[in-house]
C-alpha cells in the first residue's frame, strides 16, 4: 500500500474527482436545457462525494473519517439516482448511464473496502498520537 500523506493521495478521492470530471458535460447539457434543479442536485451530490472524503481525512480521526466516508458513499447513491433521472429525461443515453453507473458502483465498493480497512486498523488517527496530546497539554498550560 502506498504512503498516504494527504487526501489527494487516496485512490478513492482520485476516482471521485474523475467522476466529477466525467459528469461535467452532463451538467452543461442540463444547464442548456434549463433543468437547473437537476443540474444543481447532481453537481452538489457529485461534489459531495469527493469533498466528504477530503473533509473526513482532514479530521485526523478514523471514527470521523469513517462517518464522512459513509456520507460520501450515500452521495454516490444520490448521483446514481440523478443519472437515472437524466436518462429518463433523455439528457443522457443508455450507454453513458451504464458507464457512469458502473463507475459509481466501483467507487462505492472501494469506499466500503476502505471503511472496512479503517475498522480493522489499530491506528485511531493522527489526533490521537502521543505527541499531539503533549502539544495540547502544553498549549493548555500557557
Amino acid at each position: 500500500m502506498a504512503t498516504i500523506r494527504k487526501f489527494e493521495d487516496l485512490e478513492i478521492w482520485q476516482l471521485a474527482r474523475e467522476l466529477n470530471l466525467e459528469i461535467f458535460p452532463i451538467l452543461e447539457k442540463l444547464h442548456e436545457l434549463r433543468m437547473f434543479e437537476l443540474k444543481n442536485q447532481l453537481e452538489r451530490s457529485a461534489g459531495s462525494v469527493m469533498d466528504n472524503i477530503a473533509e473526513g481525512y482532514e479530521r485526523d480521526g478514523n471514527k470521523e473519517f469513517k462517518q464522512f466516508l459513509a456520507i460520501s458513499k450515500g452521495s454516490l447513491g444520490e448521483v446514481r439516482s440523478q443519472l437515472y433521472r437524466a436518462l429518463d429525461r433523455k439528457v443522457i443515453d443508455e450507454k453513458t448511464n451504464d458507464y457512469l453507473q458502473e463507475k459509481c458502483l466501483t467507487l462505492a465498493s472501494k469506499i466500503a473496502k476502505f471503511m472496512t480497512y479503517l475498522n480493522n486498523s489499530d491506528m485511531k488517527g493522527n489526533k490521537f498520537k502521543k505527541e499531539n496530546k503533549v502539544q495540547i497539554i502544553s498549549s493548555k498550560d500557557l
